[in-house]
Order: structure tokens, then sequence, then C-alpha cells
């Protein structure tokens, strides 16, 4: 349980990180959607170099037999990061991170009610919703200046 703490601490680490950087690359590149492309190319391409390092087999049998939404992952991850480029700038990384963080808890609670897309079902409470408005009244406070 440490140990996947740990690692979804470090995952939101490196988010605003990533962010910045792949605002600063759509200047370079002149365009959110082309920034995007090769945000998720270079991702890409890592982790197939780390597959082949580590040998890891693409089972052909799951391209047949998994649903169409299994799917749609990396489209989200592309809204997500396509999203990140435009407002990173505008909205600063406090802001920008925060209202994610929001929307994450938001959707999360609905999630786990419902024990939809693979999560066990965890009703809500009150102790849920009083956690979700804390991390909205959060947004609330960074936001202003």
């Amino acid at each position: 349980m440490v140990a996947a703490l740990l690692l979804a601490l470090l995952a939101g680490l490196l988010l605003p990180l990533q962010a910045g950087i792949n605002s600063q690359l759509r200047s370079s590149l002149g365009h959110p959607l082309v920034a995007t492309l090769v945000s998720f190319l270079v991702g890409s391409v890592a982790i197939a170099v780390v597959m082949l390092g580590l040998r890891v087999s693409i089972p052909a049998a799951g391209f047949r037999t998994a649903p169409w939404w299994h799917w749609t992952g990396g489209m989200l991850g592309a809204v997500y990061v396509l999203v990140t480029v435009v407002v990173a700038p505008r909205l600063g990384a406090a802001t920008m991170i925060a209202t994610i963080i929001a929307g994450q808890m938001l959707a999360s609670l609905l999630l786990d009610h419902y024990g939809v897309a693979g999560y066990a079902p965890h009703s809500v409470n009150a102790w849920r919703i009083a956690g979700a408005l804390l991390i909205i009244a959060g947004v609330v406070v960074i936001q202003r200046n």
C-alpha cells in the first residue's frame, strides 16, 4: 500500500512538470495538437524501448477480445494532454492542477459509487463528499490572487 501511494505521489509530482514542458513544446511547434502528437509519439517510443529491453511480449489475443471501450484510454489521455497544453500558461501550475484534481475527485466519486471501469464499488458517503468539497474549496483558495 505504501509503495502504491508513493508511486501515485510521484505521478502527481510529474503532472505539472509535464504540462509545463508540453506547453513550451507548443510554443516551439506552434500548435497545441502538434505538441500533443509529439508528446504521445515520444512517450510511445520510450515505452517501446523499455518493452524491448524487458522483452515484454504483446498478447495478440487481447487485441481480438478487448471490448471497444478498453481502447478509449489513450484518447482520454490525449484530451488531458491537449487541455493542459492550452490551459497551463493561462492558469498557472497550481490552479490548473488543483482544478484537475477537483475534476478527478468528482469523477472518482461516481466511478467508485457505481463500480464503473473496473473499480470496486465504494458508496458515496458524507466523508467522501466532505473531502471533495474541501478539494473544491482548495481550488477557490489557490486561484485567488
